[in-house]
């Protein structure tokens, strides 16, 4: 058994909460949602541990290093960030209900990952610019905050579909809307955070690999497009009392800023981060 062998049995399990979720939505069953629950801590537990298994077999070819490398490893993270996340948020606020829309995008990350043929799973020696102590430090923060804002967006779907539902029947199981709405800001200041530090760690991993801090570099200058969109709807949430649906679609429109950052600039624009895409 290797590290591939438990990532692909993570997307599947991904799948499955995802279908568990969605039935739990349709007929409000307890007993499907805790399984539903139950299949989400499994798929992160294998998650977890095929991130790790992949880590030693780094190790075990001669030249170890983190797993956060290349774009199938920063995708396999991406989804492991959301799948925790999303069980923190369920755990301290029981917000099962966010599973319906979080679970799917796990797997969907997943899947990309898995099944994309243009995308080398393969664990290959690090190029000289990723040989780095920073490694680590700035990957991780980054998606961390990226998953935060994945969650948020979820989380803002969730507040459209209390918003706009047609039956009492949906709209009672749902988290009143003044709750989904301060998830959502907390979320947002979570992952704007995380993200100021994975630009701040990257920054400084620049200076040490390329000699400066900052050279507008497609990836950084998107990354900073991203950070200032996420700035100006937190500062018109506090300074214009910006909330509701209105929130909730900057949850939802600064996702694709993000996926953006993160995959459009790796496959669209050349530049110094161009090896992510490998």
């Amino acid at each position: 058994m290797d590290s591939s062998f438990l990532l692909g049995l993570t997307t599947f399990a991904y799948l499955g909460a995802s279908f568990l979720y969605v039935a739990f939505c349709l007929y409000h069953a307890d007993k499907i949602g805790k399984a539903a629950t139950v299949v989400t801590v499994a798929a992160l537990a294998l998650q977890t541990a095929g991130i790790g298994l992949r880590w030693w077999e780094s190790y075990r070819l001669g030249f170890g290093h983190a797993p956060l490398t290349n774009m199938y490893e920063s995708v396999v993270f991406f989804s492991w960030a959301i799948g925790l996340f999303y069980l923190i948020l369920t755990w301290k606020y029981r917000a099962r209900i966010l599973g319906a829309f979080a679970a799917p995008l796990a797997f969907l990350a997943m899947a990309y990952a898995s099944f994309t043929p243009g995308i080398s799973r393969a664990i290959a020696p690090l190029i000289p610019a990723l040989q780095s102590n920073w490694l680590i430090a700035h990957v991780v923060t980054c998606f961390i905050g990226y998953a935060g804002f994945a969650v948020a967006a979820a989380l803002g779907c969730v507040y459209l579909l209390k918003e706009r539902a047609m039956t009492k029947s949906i709209a009672s199981h749902l988290p009143e809307r003044d709750i989904l709405d301060d998830l959502i800001h907390k979320t947002l200041i979570f992952g704007f955070i995380w993200l100021s530090a994975g630009i701040i760690t990257g920054a400084v991993w620049a200076d040490s690999a390329w000699g400066t801090y900052w050279s507008w570099d497609p990836k950084e200058t998107w990354s900073l497009i991203t950070w200032f969109f996420y700035a100006i709807t937190l500062h018109a949430r506090y300074t214009r009392g910006w909330n509701g649906a209105r929130i909730a679609w900057m949850a939802i429109i600064g996702l694709f800023c993000v996926l953006f950052t993160y995959y459009g600039v790796n496959f669209l624009l050349s530049g110094l981060h161009s090896y992510g895409s490998n």
